[in-house]
C-alpha cells in the first residue's frame, strides 16, 4: 500500500506523499507502477476471499447502460 502512496515531483525529483511537491509546488506522480504479474501466486487466495466464483459476486458488479439507453439520453440532453 505504501508504494502506491509514494509520489515523486516531476520537476525537482523530491519525494512526498502528496500530489503537490512541498519543495517547489509542482505536480507529483506515482513513483513506481503497481506490481502485477501473470504468475500471481496469491490470486487464487484473493478470488476465494472475494467469492469470485459465486453468482452473487457477479451480480454485485457495476453495469453500464445499454448503447440504446446512452444514445437516447444523449439525444434528450441535446434537445434541451
Amino acid at each position: 500500500m505504501a508504494r502506491q502512496l509514494l509520489q515523486q515531483c516531476l520537476q525537482c525529483g523530491a519525494w512526498t506523499l502528496a500530489t503537490t511537491c512541498p519543495s517547489c509546488g509542482a505536480n507529483a506522480q506515482a513513483a513506481a507502477p503497481l506490481k502485477w504479474s501473470p504468475e500471481d501466486h496469491r490470486a487464487e487466495i484473493r478470488r476465494k476471499m472475494y467469492n469470485v466464483s459465486e453468482a452473487e459476486w457477479a451480480k454485485g458488479l457495476a453495469t453500464l447502460p445499454s448503447l440504446d439507453e446512452m444514445k437516447s439520453s444523449q439525444n434528450a440532453s441535446e434537445e434541451e
